[in-house]
């Protein structure tokens, strides 16, 4: 646990969205991992809120994890310009919670194995992103998003950016038909930056979207169809009986159930009732909106 507290010093639980170029992201420098023992994984993220949110949410699961598998996973975050997908090919983690397009790319250019996708509230193995605007805001189609300032989540986040964009794009629009558009980094800053004023629009995820619409914070002007939810997936060099043994204990979870205490915010993940298990073929739709997106060139030449 050393290495979080230490990897998110100087994080402060405050977020602003911050416009940049697609080939100028910002990089930090890659803070040293301990050595791992024998029987201990590194478990990575792609950030959905905060930090220290995430990591709130995510420890006791891993806790639960350790004990029904008899492993020790440690919680990974860095600030870095890696990927989670990067970061599982270059051996840093071993496994790791990831949206749709983070895995299909893992997948794709690392051989990574999907081995479990999120349950939602409904206890299906999928979710949407939404496309929130300010509640007084005279837009009222996303054809009306034309000309204005958009704001994503992460580059590489599914609900945060590759489901908005097919969105606007089943709707006429490409990003060259906005003012401008941003990429926050998080959920939690891409509808800051709407509540703040500083874009117009902003695509994220489902569940945060709705909390936020409830408490008149945000209007939902649309929402996506269903898409492959968020899962867990495992490096290609982790054993197979380690990869089984953990993707059984992800099948058991019952996080509204005997495995309640000691969560925490867990009905606010992207898997409040589990988890069911995941295949490469889950993610066909989406492998093909990446190609025709020119952001996986990997499935477009095929």
């Amino acid at each position: 646990m050393a290495v979080l507290l230490l990897t998110l010093a100087g994080c402060g639980t405050g977020e602003e969205a911050i416009q940049v170029d697609l080939a100028d992201k910002i990089s930090e420098p890659d803070m040293a991992s301990a050595p791992l023992k024998p029987g201990e994984y590194r478990f990575g993220f792609d950030l959905r809120s905060s930090p220290q949110e995430d990591s709130r949410q995510y420890q006791p699961f891993l806790d639960y994890l350790g004990k029904a598998t008899g492993y020790k996973f440690r919680l990974h975050f860095v600030r870095k310009d890696l990927s989670v997908a990067e970061q599982m090919a270059n051996g840093t983690v071993q496994f790791a919670s990831m949206g749709a397009v983070s895995s299909i790319r893992a997948q794709e250019k690392y051989a990574a194995v999907p081995i479990a996708r999120g349950l939602n509230k409904e206890g299906k193995p999928v979710y949407r992103a939404m496309i929130v605007v300010a509640p007084n805001s005279p837009v009222s189609s996303l054809a009306e998003l034309r000309g204005k300032r958009m704001a994503f989540g992460d580059i590489n986040s599914t609900q945060g950016h590759i489901i908005p964009r097919i969105m606007l794009q089943e709707a006429g629009l490409g990003l060259q038909d906005l003012a401008e558009y941003q990429y926050a980094g998080s959920h939690r800053s891409c509808a800051n930056a709407v509540i703040s004023g500083k874009a117009d629009a902003c695509g994220m995820q489902d569940t945060m979207a709705e909390s936020l619409a409830g408490e008149k914070l945000l209007r939902i002007l649309k929402a996506s169809r269903e898409y492959p939810a968020s899962g867990i997936t495992a490096s290609r060099n982790v054993p197979p009986e380690v990869v089984e043994k953990v993707r059984r204990a992800l099948l058991d979870f019952e996080p509204q159930g005997r495995h309640a205490q000691g969560l925490y915010n867990w009905d606010k993940t992207e898997m409040p009732r589990g988890f069911t298990a995941a295949s490469p073929n889950d993610y066909a739709e989406l492998r093909g909106w990446l190609a025709r997106l020119d952001m996986l060139p990997e499935a477009k030449a095929r």
